[in-house]
């Protein structure tokens, strides 16, 4: 079976995005420190946690021996 060059190239995708992500709330975070501080830690649970949701379709494609459908069989 050949390495497939997806996993390194998905990997260095998920690292910008989480970067990314990363840099955009904590520049919110001048803003989101006048809030009350229970508004302040439902801002940082959901923002913590929706970083995750586009990681699933990065990682069927990562999975994925097809180059264009996505079909992860």
């Amino acid at each position: 079976m050949t390495p497939s060059w997806r996993k390194p190239a998905g990997v260095f995708i998920i690292l910008g995005l989480i970067a990314v992500w990363a840099i955009a709330i904590a520049s919110l975070s001048g803003t989101v420190g006048t809030w009350w501080w229970p508004a302040q830690t439902l801002f940082y649970l959901v923002t913590g946690i929706i970083w995750i949701a586009p990681l699933r379709p990065l990682l069927v494609w990562m999975e994925s021996g097809n180059a264009g459908d996505g079909d992860a069989r």
